[in-house]
């Protein structure tokens, strides 16, 4: 499926499918040949939404996913952002406020929503801040999705399917008891799953088949398997 994988400074260079992927520690990717950042799952609004409900949540969450979007910006300079669907958990909320904020920021960087489950506001909110809103999108070769591809239906689905909805995770065990669980880069045969963008989100180990190439996510540095 891959020619190379090459180490970076910030991540490794993936030359697949043609096409030149960045995977970025930040658990994005900067897709070098569109300029244009990949991110799946971020969930802004989800402390606010917790909080709402009267759980003790921390409300600095979603300016901390925000600056990180914004620091990966201000570094590669997109001209896109494809979000890969839940990039606003639930009904509008405080943290919607500072979204609004940050997307004015950016007014000229082009962002597209992939619309995913969690992605319940309706669509003139994101249209408001010039956010294009689709069900899917192909930009050859990709296919970018929020939900996984079911067997049944990979044959007949154009392009190479980029999602989430998974939060992927690979799991490692060390000597005795030692074991974890890292968010991870899954590229199989027909789709490759994006780890989770949002600090408030959880990981969960997903089987990988041996021809899959998987790419674990430390701090500061991508791994590949």
């Amino acid at each position: 499926m891959a020619i190379f994988a090459a180490m970076t400074c910030d991540g490794i260079n993936f030359f697949f499918k043609q096409q030149t992927l960045l995977l970025l520690p930040q658990k994005a990717i900067y897709w070098k040949d569109q300029k244009a950042l990949i991110v799946a799952d971020v969930h802004l609004g989800k402390s606010g939404h917790f909080r709402k409900a009267g759980i003790a949540v921390p409300n600095e969450l979603a300016q901390k996913d925000l600056e990180v979007l914004s620091a990966l910006i201000d570094e590669h300079q997109p001209e896109k952002i494809y979000f890969l669907g839940d990039l606003f958990h639930s009904d509008k909320n405080s943290d919607w406020h500072w979204f609004s904020l940050w997307r004015n920021k950016y007014a000229a960087v082009e962002m597209v929503l992939i619309k995913g489950n969690h992605d319940i506001i309706e669509e003139n909110n994101f249209a408001d801040l010039n956010i294009l809103v689709e069900g899917e999108l192909l930009v050859e070769p990709f296919r970018l999705a929020h939900h996984p591809l079911k067997k049944q239906e990979i044959e007949n689905t154009q392009g190479y399917t980029l999602c989430g909805h998974i939060h992927p995770g690979v799991y490692l065990r060390g000597k005795g008891r030692d074991a974890v669980t890292l968010s991870c880069f899954a590229f199989g045969a027909d789709q490759a799953i994006l780890p989770s963008f949002g600090k408030f989100t959880g990981r969960i180990a997903i089987q990988h088949q041996e021809t899959d190439r998987v790419f674990g996510i430390l701090n500061d540095k991508v791994i590949a398997f």
